[in-house]
């Protein structure tokens, strides 16, 4: 019998991430979860993953921290032996003026949505290339690449992320990495709740299919994309917009 594989999922409290916990846990994977805030849901996130029969490591950290985030790669490699993907959805958004964005608050975002990132392939790159196999997702968004007023700070980290992507790929395919981003639309989820019914109606007339995402319908294509159906898919920016 084929032993099961093993995925840590970051920013899985609620939301997109939790979805995606669940979805792999359906799909019978054992799922390593992780959130910085919100520990209550991510308890509740795990207890929802070890319902579906899946092993579940509740592992609370800050992932833009390179110390914390090596001690949770390693509290994974104790439990599961090894790392056979990773879904990176952690991220925070600032809506409002560049000119009105403090210092801090730029670092904050580039640091949780993009520097998040390094930390998180530093560690886990070498057991992947050991093996010749493993795979990367990073939730990504539709404003990395078109931008978005007022949403200065999170396009860039979400620039920043997609080309990281597109690098990871070309140096990790050798080894039998497969690395991709999804390129979220709008999606229903608490980081839009400040949109006004008026805006989400006006942001809806710009989508093909009239309406916003849902957090499943993310968690699909993560689950999609770590698995061997997508074994010829790599350095992808793959776009769950709706038709923006």
């Amino acid at each position: 019998m084929e032993s099961k594989k093993n995925v840590f999922v970051t920013g899985a409290s609620r939301g997109i991430g939790k979805a995606i916990a669940l979805g792999f846990a359906r799909e019978g994977w054992n799922v390593a979860v992780n959130a910085s805030r919100s520990l209550e849901e991510l308890e509740r996130t795990r207890r929802e993953v070890e319902a579906l029969g899946a092993s579940c490591l509740y592992l609370p950290g800050d992932v833009s921290d390179f110390d914390q985030v090596g001690e949770m790669h390693s509290r994974i490699l104790a439990s599961f032996g090894q790392l056979d993907a990773l879904v990176h959805n952690a991220g925070v958004a600032h809506y409002g003026l560049l000119t009105d964005l403090p210092p801090g608050e730029w670092h904050r975002i580039l640091s949780t949505n993009l520097t998040s990132a390094y930390n998180l392939s530093h560690h886990i790159i070498p057991g992947m290339v050991r093996r010749q196999s493993g795979s990367i997702v990073f939730i990504s968004s539709i404003w990395g690449v078109h931008g978005a007023s007022c949403e200065a700070a999170y396009a860039a980290s979400k620039g920043g992320l997609n080309a990281l992507a597109k690098s990871l790929s070309k140096e990790l395919g050798p080894s039998g990495i497969r690395v991709n981003a999804i390129l979220c639309g709008g999606i229903d989820t608490a980081m839009n709740a400040h949109l006004s019914p008026e805006e989400v109606r006006m942001f809806n007339e710009g989508v093909s299919l009239g309406r916003m995402g849902t957090v499943e319908e993310i968690a699909e294509m993560a689950c999609f994309l770590s698995s061997g159906k997508a074994s010829y898919i790599t350095g992808a920016l793959l776009p769950v917009d709706g038709g923006y």
